[in-house]
């Protein structure tokens, strides 16, 4: 159950407003209006006011146990569930029950609005245009010039410096630092991030290294999440592009002038060297390199700790270093594992 003190439950709600959220339809349950959930909470814990979620068959075991008053269901799996728990079933239970989440807890996001103010301590340059409804918490730095959209949450001890451009309902975590960027809509940055810094970028040669100067910007569409300590920088004679929806865990690094297409999934650790191009839907999973000047194609899946040397077509799956077809690596493994048993 979420710690009251952090997230204000909006509930209860009867199962049949639930179901109406996330388009359902009820099995199990003749008076859906009268089946009141307060919760939603994991199979294994939830209790008798609580909606749960079935979506993996490793918890096969915990549906047959739940003591929840209702469940998450997808319609191959209705005949796996008690008899006596009523259903809301649904092709992606999972997308669901975030939905479901959100109905519930959406209020302590727009209780932050409903506090709106411009801290004492915060110092912001008299040309910068801030919009309605914004909060700018203690010790918030923004500098000449800066645009920034309504409904606005900056945490203390960031950085906006000149003329960067945030849209609406943008959410910035404390000690983030953003230049040299125009961000969309509804675009969510995590703590200690670091967008549009210089790059990295010099030439070198046996008489020394010479930097070279990066005069680009950093573009992010709307509706992008941005994890903690996450770097993205800006272009150097381009710009540095992240399209619409893309999720960017923690600790990620974007160098100068890449393009993420839209909705692309960049988990923890990975590296994206300078130049190089990704498609739509690209999934790169942890501790990922990716080297400069490559183009990968729409829907790409780049298995975790693999390290991308060459371009990859469209709706492909690599892995390995350096990352091949996944079902040549797993062969490669396969017989190498084979040749070292021998005697």
């Amino acid at each position: 159950m979420a710690d009251k003190r952090f997230f204000h439950n909006s509930g209860p709600y009867s199962l049949a407003d639930i179901a109406q959220v996330c388009q359902a339809d009820i099995y199990h349950c003749s008076n859906p209006q009268a089946v009141m959930i307060h919760d939603v909470r994991p199979l294994n814990v939830a209790t008798p006011q609580d909606l749960a979620c079935y979506h993996n068959s490793k918890y096969l075991k915990d549906l047959k146990n739940t003591k929840a008053i209702a469940c998450l269901i997808q319609a191959d799996d209705i005949h796996q569930a008690p008899d006596h728990l009523p259903l809301l079933v649904i092709p992606r239970p999972y997308r669901a029950y975030a939905q479901i989440l959100e109905h519930f807890y959406r209020k302590s996001e727009e209780q932050k609005k409903t506090k709106s103010s411009v801290a004492t301590t915060a110092i912001i340059e008299p040309s910068a245009i801030i919009g309605k409804n914004c909060l700018i918490s203690d010790y918030v730095v923004i500098g000449r010039n800066v645009e920034i959209g309504d409904n606005c949450c900056i945490g203390s001890h960031t950085v906006i410096e000149q003329g960067v451009v945030i849209g609406q309902s943008c959410n910035i975590g404390p000690h983030v630092s953003i230049s040299h960027s125009l961000l969309g809509n509804h675009i969510t940055i995590k703590s200690g991030a670091r967008i549009g810094q210089k790059g990295f970028g010099f030439d070198m040669d046996d008489q020394g290294h010479v930097t070279v100067p990066q005069l680009g910007r950093v573009l992010i569409e709307d509706q992008v999440e941005i994890g903690a300590n996450t770097t993205i920088d800006r272009g150097s004679n381009a710009d540095t592009q992240i399209g619409k929806g893309c999720r960017i865990d923690n600790l990620v690094q974007i160098a100068h002038n890449v393009t993420l297409g839209d909705h692309c999934v960049l988990v923890a650790q990975v590296g994206i060297a300078g130049s190089s191009q990704l498609g739509k839907f690209v999934i790169a999973a942890g501790q990922v390199g990716i080297a400069g000047h490559l183009k990968i194609g729409n829907q790409v899946k780049i298995a975790a700790k693999s390290g991308l040397m060459r371009d990859v077509a469209d709706g492909q799956t690599v892995a390995g270093i350096p990352a091949i077809p996944v079902r040549e690596h797993f062969r490669q493994v396969s017989l190498l594992s084979k040749m070292s048993q021998k005697k």
